[in-house]
């Protein structure tokens, strides 16, 4: 059985760490850099930072932020945020980046996809997709600007176009749950995983172990990916992979 990732992400804001609950009320953690360094030492799979801000402030990536952060670390780093173009995806690539994640600049223009996809290969395009339950039904629309805005587009069905498309792997966000601690929403993980062929990387609530359990175990996710519990001491990251791998979770263990 394959292996699954554990991702510390880094939401960041002017050139800061920050995490809030359900996109709303951002506070400070601390320095992109320092944060990568000490999450990748603790075990970390991969490193993805977000420059949650770029979107709203129709502003590029904040390359400067991008390379010092990829001076600290050896392990894969993907970074999203701004990039409306193949020349954004290129600058965040010449500054360190291993991947990209594109989510808002994607539902606008599917083409771009397909465009990086062509110049990076697949497996260096990550299409990131906030998704949130409509009414009490288990319809997930998915939306775009930071969460800010729906954009009339099913999120499952978005995942499978953007698989045929060129992405090589999927950031699923639950806006429902994200910052909440309280466990992943499983049922829309396995429904996006169930529906694609690409690898898909579970976001929003990871709190104990046994939500990350759940994820892999009933969500079908390939990785989970999380930001408060590491950022602010709540969780060890490297106690975190241990007892996932008691629990029968096939992690990469030693970190």
């Amino acid at each position: 059985m394959l292996t699954k990732r554990i991702i510390a992400c880094l939401d960041v804001a002017a050139g800061r760490v920050v995490k809030g609950v359900q996109f709303q009320e951002l506070r400070d953690a601390g320095d992109p850099a320092e944060l990568a360094a000490a999450h990748a030492e603790a075990g970390a799979d991969e490193i993805v930072l977000l420059d949650v801000k770029a979107t709203q402030e129709n502003r590029a990536t904040l390359i400067d932020t991008v390379r010092a952060t990829a001076r600290q670390i050896f392990i894969p780093f993907t970074v999203g945020g701004g990039i409306r173009s193949i020349d954004d995806a290129a600058a965040v690539f010449d500054a360190g980046a291993d991947k990209i994640s594109i989510n808002s600049a994607a539902l606008a223009t599917p083409a771009l996809i397909t465009c990086i996809a062509d110049r990076y290969g697949s497996q260096a395009v990550i299409l990131a997709i906030d998704a949130k339950r409509t009414g009490s039904t288990a319809y997930f629309e998915a939306y775009v600007n930071g969460g800010k805005k729906p954009a009339g587009r099913d999120a499952v069905a978005w995942a499978r176009e953007a698989t045929q498309r060129g992405a090589g792997e999927i950031l699923l966000t639950s806006m429902d749950c994200d910052g909440t601690r309280a466990g992943f929403d499983c049922e829309l993980t396995r429904e996006v995983s169930q529906s694609v062929s690409i690898p898909v990387i579970a976001s929003g609530g990871g709190g104990d172990a046994q939500s990350f359990a759940d994820v892999f175990q009933n969500g079908c996710a390939d990785a989970a990916l999380a930001a408060s519990i590491f950022h602010f001491g709540l969780r060890s990251l490297s106690n975190l992979k241990r007892d996932l791998q008691r629990a029968g979770i096939p992690m990469r263990w030693p970190c």
